[in-house]
């Protein structure tokens, strides 16, 4: 078992390990939000390669200059860019649209951002989190959720048995009293 120390250490361990949860895993989910992974540094420093992004969906009225967003390259295939919004322009048939740039490159994206491109906005980022997720196959099968509910019922478990175990009841001295020496 463990010693004094390691029982708030593991206590500590498991607070994370839900911290960790909610952050990467629950949120989005009940957000509606989608994760992704930064893969190169078009975008550092504020998020370099293996920063875990939190994409929201936006409407596309509600995007402005200096929002970071994620798009698809082409409309309808998966591969996606996240950079930002460095300004807006029009088609000439009228159809609104976004000029992005990646913070770390020096010109902006060749192509102009349609609405039907745009995946969402960023909503928050976990840095390194993100070399995890792709190691776990970026979670799309549910595995990693299943692991990391069953790590926290199961330290949850352990951490109330222990509680519960540590506790000695009082002893209770039954019999003559003695007094004096």
């Amino acid at each position: 078992m463990l010693g004094p120390a390691g029982k708030p250490v593991a206590f500590l361990f498991l607070l994370l390990m839900i911290l960790a949860a909610l952050v990467l895993i629950v949120v989005p989910r009940v957000t509606g939000s989608t994760t992704y992974t930064v893969l190169t540094s078009s975008m550092e420093p504020g998020y370099p390669p293996g920063t875990l992004l939190v994409v929201k969906p936006q409407s596309f009225d509600s995007l402005r200059t200096g929002d970071v967003l994620t798009y698809q390259i082409k409309s309808g295939k998966p591969d996606v860019i996240t950079h930002r919004v460095v300004s807006m322009g029009v088609t000439q048939e009228g159809e609104r649209t976004l000029i992005t740039k990646g913070d770390n490159n020096s010109q902006q994206d060749r192509e102009p951002v349609r609405e039907v491109q745009v995946r969402g906005k960023l909503f928050y980022a976990v840095p390194y989190a993100g070399f995890v997720a792709n190691a776990v196959g970026q979670h799309r099968n549910g595995v990693a959720e299943i692991a990391a509910a069953g790590l926290i019922g199961y330290g949850l478990f352990t951490t109330g048995r222990g509680m519960l175990v540590g506790r000695k009841p009082k002893e209770r001295h039954r019999g003559r009293r003695r007094i004096g020496t």
